[in-house]
């Protein structure tokens, strides 16, 4: 069962679908996800629904949304800053905390990429969230940024933003092809969903290259957090999952899986499944 639903954060109306679990008795509570899609992109797109689809099998309720300027939700188009995104997040967890169906103190976060960075800073600071769940992350700005455009890529990459640094001065605003921020190979491009934003506000690259989830990812400890990334990613580092588990404390758990890239839990790949299913069995379970 899904339900189309809405929920404010600072003013703006969110737009997300609530999927509930078969077997869900009346009166019955369930722990819980929210589900956070990648850069620019959407609450349909393909990582978001494989991670519905494998939660909800599980026995859990889900809630997948459209971050602030992305998707059906209100707020600018293509302003996707990171720490609004923390905000979005924090108040999906107090829209879902209303829901009958739903066990107030057990709602975990799940993320993508540049979902996952936002999903592992919302958990550690906001102690409410009951675990965390992250594939292909980051979590230092500027370190990404800069294994992502190397050599003569990193030069135009600066020249980037100093221009945009420069016309904001100025009140004028560099908009930045996708594609310019976050390079992904052309083969891969089908992963990304139709309607995703294509070109951003400077602004949206300035707050990435800032924001630090290493700063606070040790704060989510004592409860659980699940730090997956493809082995060879060719789109976010890999070593950033192994930063984040450098600064974790315990217990958390990191796996570097080969045969996969980026979006490797829409990749059909059995061993991604069946690490995070009996990862949830043993730290985070439905029942």
């Amino acid at each position: 069962m899904e339900q189309r639903v809405q929920f404010s954060s600072d003013g703006l109306k969110l737009t997300g679908v609530l999927h509930l679990p078969d077997g869900l008795k009346k009166g019955e509570r369930r722990p819980a996800f929210m589900v956070l899609h990648g850069f620019g992109s959407n609450k349909d797109s393909s990582v978001p629904t494989a991670a519905t689809k494998l939660f909800t099998s599980l026995g859990y309720v889900v809630l997948r949304f459209d971050m602030r300027g992305c998707g059906d939700s209100e707020g600018k188009r293509g302003r996707t800053i990171c720490l609004e995104q923390v905000e979005d997040t924090r108040h999906a967890l107090e829209y879902l905390q209303t829901r009958d169906e739903v066990q107030k103190d057990r709602i975990g976060v799940y993320g993508q990429s540049f979902g996952a960075a936002v999903a592992v800073y919302s958990a550690g600071v906001e102690p409410r969230i009951a675990a965390c769940i992250s594939t292909g992350g980051w979590g230092h700005g500027e370190k990404k940024f800069r294994k992502q455009h190397e050599g003569e890529a990193w030069d135009r990459f600066a020249a980037m933003m100093k221009k945009g640094k420069e016309m904001q001065k100025r009140g004028e605003t560099l908009m930045v092809p996708r594609y310019d921020i976050v390079p992904i190979r052309p083969e891969l491009r089908s992963h990304v969903a139709k309607g995703s934003i294509l070109e951003f506000p400077y602004e949206v690259v300035e707050s990435m290259y800032a924001f630090t989830a290493n700063e606070v990812v040790g704060k989510i400890a004592p409860r659980p957090l699940l730090l997956m990334h493809a082995s060879h990613d060719t789109v976010t580092p890999t070593d950033q999952s192994v930063d984040l588990f450098l600064h974790a404390g315990q217990p958390t758990d990191l796996h570097l899986v080969a045969g996969v890239d980026h979006f490797m839990l829409s990749e059909g790949n059995p061993l991604v499944m069946d690490i995070v299913r009996d990862w949830l069995a043993q730290r985070f379970p439905a029942r």
